[in-house]
């Protein structure tokens, strides 16, 4: 199975930390007018910024798993359950917090599970999302069609050396042949 779609993205930008954090600033600002009573964080990317909101928010976390990847690796066309929302979402206002809305799918899927439980109100947020999105997140650090590199995942261990993380490495890659073959403006 291929990863994810690289060609259409424009443009590269590495996302530092304090970047994050300045974004997570912005968004619970935003968020806290609603007042959520409960943060559900989709592991992986998810949790870092649904950790940071939690205590900015003064709110519980609970992680979800949902995911096209195993292992790092895309091995699914579309979001599977591997843990589900806490029975507790039922009667609670639920912030569902992912690090980017590429698709839109998974946030989508968490949300209306999350609503089939019994959740009083549902919103969803990434701290990034693509423009593409459907449906976009209610709430959005960073809108961008650029390869967003994180900081927590943009270098791995290969063979006991810390290396760009190959996905990043191949979607520039993707990204410069897709430049290379549009024809250009006269």
């Amino acid at each position: 199975m291929s990863s994810y779609e690289y060609r259409q993205r424009r443009g590269v930008e590495p996302i530092s930390w304090e970047r994050f954090e300045e974004l997570s600033r912005e968004l619970a600002l935003l968020i806290a007018p609603w007042g959520p009573e409960i943060i559900l964080g989709i592991a992986r990317g998810g949790l870092f910024p649904a950790t940071l909101l939690s205590y900015m928010l003064r709110r519980e976390l609970y992680p979800i798993r949902l995911s096209r990847r195993f292992e790092d690796q895309v091995v699914r066309p579309t979001p599977n359950w591997l843990v589900r929302p806490p029975t507790k979402v039922r009667g609670r206002r639920v912030l569902l917090v992912d690090e980017i809305a590429d698709s839109g799918v998974t946030l989508a899927l968490a949300a209306q599970v999350v609503r089939d439980m019994g959740a009083a109100d549902v919103r969803t947020v990434a701290l990034y999302a693509h423009s593409w999105a459907d449906p976009r997140p209610d709430y959005v650090g960073l809108l961008s069609d650029a390869l967003l590199m994180n900081p927590w995942d943009r270098e791995i261990i290969q063979d006991g050396t810390f290396i760009t993380h190959p996905e990043y490495h191949a979607a520039i890659e993707a990204q410069a042949a897709s430049a290379a073959a549009e024809p250009e403006a006269e």
